[in-house]
């Protein structure tokens, strides 16, 4: 099992006093080119490649929801829709691939166990691959790329359309990041209580604000780097909290379809190790409601 090396880029620089029309289309533009360069190894089933094209992807979503008032349209909901199946694919491989990673640390992991798994992730691959040589994916990559460029939310006329994308994207993005902090926070509330779907839904906000929060960095003056790190190191501790709980429940979901007995050798987390993790993040979320709001301004 060749494990998988985080060597994933972040943010792609901004220049100063952009418009919020500029700022997508670099941010957008740049994390579809990161995500195209995975193609070839992602294809080929390296697990690396698959992890670093699901980031890029994301960060690519996460772009388009940042400027959402911006892009909205047809042709931004139908594009939705199909990163949205290329994040599925994705997905199923992923997940395997981190049950795989777990088995491997695991001294007693049954044979059988282990390789229904492979067998699994073998056979997702396949599926994966098919999706990646498929017209609908090459059409995918070069819709998304001409949409990013002269799409129809690029050529509204309207006042409020062409206001919007000459506004500029130093307080857009302030209003917008303190936006999403305040519902993740209200998400969040009483996060040990919260049922296993809930829970996924406060992972994805969290995953949502820190890549919106690291698109902004170039955006962010000097002043205002240490507030930028601080928020970031906070999500950053309840997204792997959160993270470590949602592959475990992907693991559960995965060993019941299987049929094999994930619960043996450690593969799933104990009652005990689930209260620590939600600890983690609470006292994260605790500490990230006490910051103040991330002023983002031109240096």
């Amino acid at each position: 099992m060749v494990m998988v090396k985080k060597s994933i880029k972040l943010a792609p620089k901004v220049p100063d006093a952009m418009t919020c029309e500029a700022a997508f289309r670099v941010l957008a533009s740049q994390y579809l080119n990161q995500l195209a360069a995975q193609h070839k190894g992602t294809f080929a089933g390296d697990a690396a490649s698959l992890h670093a094209m699901r980031v890029a992807l994301t960060r690519l979503r996460t772009a388009i929801a940042l400027f959402s008032p911006m892009v909205e349209g047809d042709d931004e909901v139908r594009l939705a829709a199909e990163l949205k199946w290329l994040h599925a694919h994705l997905g199923i491989v992923r997940d395997l691939d981190v049950a795989l990673e777990r088995l491997a640390k695991m001294e007693q992991a049954a044979d059988a166990v282990e390789r229904t798994w492979r067998n699994e992730r073998d056979a997702s691959q396949r599926h994966l691959s098919r999706a990646l040589a498929s017209p609908r994916y090459r059409r995918l990559i070069r819709d998304l790329s001409a949409w990013i460029e002269h799409g129809d939310w690029s050529r509204k006329r309207s006042k409020g359309a062409v206001e919007r994308r000459a506004r500029a994207a130093e307080p857009y993005c302030s209003e917008k990041l303190e936006d999403w902090r305040k519902k993740l926070l209200k998400k969040s509330h009483n996060l040990k209580d919260l049922n296993a779907r809930k829970r996924h839904r406060v992972r994805l906000a969290n995953k949502r604000l820190s890549y919106a929060v690291e698109a902004a960095a170039k955006l962010v003056s000097a002043s205002e780097k240490p507030a930028q790190q601080a928020m970031l190191t906070l999500l950053r501790k309840a997204q792997k909290s959160l993270g470590q709980l949602n592959d475990d429940e992907r693991r559960r979901s995965l060993a019941a379809a299987l049929g094999t007995e994930a619960g043996e050798g450690g593969l799933l987390l104990d009652a005990k190790q689930k209260k620590r993790l939600l600890r983690k993040a609470a006292k994260a979320y605790d500490q990230l409601a006490q910051l103040e709001p991330l002023k983002i301004a031109s240096a």
